[in-house]
């Protein structure tokens, strides 16, 4: 876990999406976190680490490895941003984000991670607001996250 960050593995512990809504200022930012690849889903945890922005939000983590979940806990709502791997082997987050688009009414905002700038027209088409170059660095992953953070509070 990142300094200041928790998470959870979805379905292993209670459902996160019954916790109180509150201002993000006085609790931490949720940020559901899709990639069937473990290690991914640990660099990105390093990357951001477990505070952002100058206000230091801190990062509340769901980590999902499968697209059945990922929608799952998406459509359960709760969640402040949705960073999803648009590299993921039989079902991108590119999929998961248009699928996430389409059924969900007010989604949150959705960072996908790209390893291929030509997949831009995808993510376009998938209805990211934003996405990043997979690997990032790690001082612009997490001021991107910070933003779109900002950008919906």
């Amino acid at each position: 876990m990142g300094p200041g960050g928790t998470g959870t593995i979805a379905g292993m512990t209670q459902s996160m999406s019954e916790a109180p809504a509150r201002d993000m200022a006085t609790r931490a930012a949720r940020v559901l976190l899709y990639s069937d690849n473990s290690t991914t889903r640990q660099d990105v945890r390093r990357a951001v680490g477990g505070r952002v922005g100058t206000q230091g939000v801190a990062l509340e983590w769901t980590e999902v490895a499968t697209p059945t979940v990922a929608v799952e806990e998406a459509k359960a709502g709760g969640y402040d941003l949705l960073v999803l791997d648009g590299e993921a082997g039989k079902f991108s987050g590119i999929g998961i984000a248009r699928t996430v688009e389409d059924e969900m009414d007010g989604p949150p905002p959705i960072l996908l991670l790209l390893a291929r700038p030509q997949d831009e027209w995808l993510a376009a088409w998938s209805g990211a607001g934003r996405t990043l170059a997979y690997p990032a660095d790690p001082f612009e992953f997490a001021q991107t996250v910070a933003e779109m953070l900002s950008a919906d509070a």
